[in-house]
């Protein structure tokens, strides 16, 4: 061995979690690859390769970028400075620290004129090992860190983005509520933005019929073409009529989603009660075709959509009611006009009695038929009287 066993002490640069980063020890000497690999890099977490040549190096440098590379300046098939080159040469960009013999400073100046990032004099102890190779990687560390940092920024940016246009979708619709738009269209758009806010692939909704308490297909976006012909139809999918009976959402993917026939068409489901007056009159279904589970905002998006729906059906049933109650009193109307009618052609048919016009009558008989028709007057004259303050 070229070094004498030096006691281990702890060393503050081992209690630094595990890197994942990438060595790889171009060294044909077991010794110290031995020492540089499992006693001073591996126990900190760096993932090392150790290869005896240099054409071999460099086939794995190609192979598989790693993150340092420490070199001996004496390997037996190509220099370590020639080795420089030919690594230079081959667009490997990854730090090199060459390992040279005390006394070989003069080459080690030479290292560092072709590129190399350090030089580790041997014999060496672990903790000088380590020292090297934590400055020699620091720049790429840094840089690799910067760039996920930026990466990071750069999701959060998108996460921001398309969280301001589900909240601006969010926004359109609940102007498209109190707009009046025909119910069939209000719920198509409901259906594309919630596909839009959990990123599913596909979305419908059914809602429960009044008399059989079936669900029926309402709405639906992307559905394949046998289901789809469904609409306006009872639809068994499963999860309708399991969420019907808790009235609570449910999110499921995976295995437990394989019990229910909407398990053909996605891997993972998050199912939303529309409730009216704390009764299920509906329920909202969104699948994924990838096995990903709904996050807690998605869920939290989705149930603010199957509120619209809500309210969309509650509108929808309060113009219903109002226009039946037009219509009523249309009748009523109608029918209060006709009596009316009546009353009056009874009391032009009385004044033609009284005044002679079929013949003459008894006293008896104009006293009987002036009261009738004073009574009808009275009544008219209410009916009017009635009519304009209403």
């Amino acid at each position: 061995m070229l070094f004498e066993p030096q006691a281990r002490y702890l060393n503050p640069l081992q209690t630094m979690a595990p890197t994942g980063e990438r060595i790889l020890v171009v060294e044909d000497d077991p010794d110290i690859s031995e020492l540089i690999a499992r006693e001073a890099l591996e126990p900190l977490g760096y993932e090392v390769t150790i290869v005896g040549l240099a054409a071999t190096a460099i086939d794995e440098a190609l192979e598989n970028p790693p993150d340092l590379i420490i070199a001996n300046l004496d390997l037996p098939d190509l220099g370590g400075n020639d080795l420089l080159t030919a690594m230079s040469s081959q667009g490997v960009t990854a730090p090199t620290v060459m390992i040279a013999r005390r006394g070989d400073e003069h080459r080690a100046i030479q290292a560092f004129r072709l590129g190399a990032a350090d030089v580790l004099l041997w014999p060496a102890r672990d903790a000088e090992v380590v020292r090297v190779v934590e400055r020699a990687i620091q720049p790429t560390r840094s840089r690799r860190i910067r760039r996920q940092l930026y990466q990071q920024l750069e999701a959060a940016q998108e996460r921001l983005q398309r969280r301001d246009a589900d909240l601006g979708a969010i926004v359109a619709i609940s102007r498209a509520l109190s707009s009046g738009a025909e119910q069939p269209a209000l719920l198509d758009r409901l259906l594309g933005i919630a596909l839009q806010i959990s990123g599913a692939d596909v979305a419908w909704l059914t809602l429960r019929d009044d008399k059989t308490r079936d669900f029926v297909l309402r709405a639906q976006r992307n559905l394949p073409a046998a289901w789809a012909r469904k609409t306006n139809q009872p639809l068994d999918d499963g999860l309708s009529s399991t969420v019907a009976r808790s009235g609570r959402a449910l999110t499921i993917h995976g295995l437990p989603l394989e019990g229910f026939k909407a398990a053909a068409l996605g891997k993972s489901a998050a199912v939303l009660p529309v409730k009216v007056r704390g009764q299920v009159l509906g329920v909202l279904i969104v699948l994924r075709k990838a096995d990903v589970e709904f996050d807690r905002l998605s869920q939290a998006l989705l149930e603010v959509v199957a509120d619209f729906a809500a309210i969309s059906l509650l509108n929808h049933g309060m113009l219903r009611g109002l226009e039946v109650a037009s219509a009523a009193a249309r009748r009523a109307e109608t029918n209060r006009k006709s009596v009316l009618e009546t009353v009056q052609a009874s009391i032009d048919a009385l004044r033609a009695i009284q005044s002679g016009e079929v013949g003459e009558l008894t006293q008896d008989q104009k006293t009987a038929v002036h009261g009738v028709r004073v009574s009808l007057e009275r009544s008219l004259r209410a009916a009017e009287k009635t009519r304009e303050t209403e």
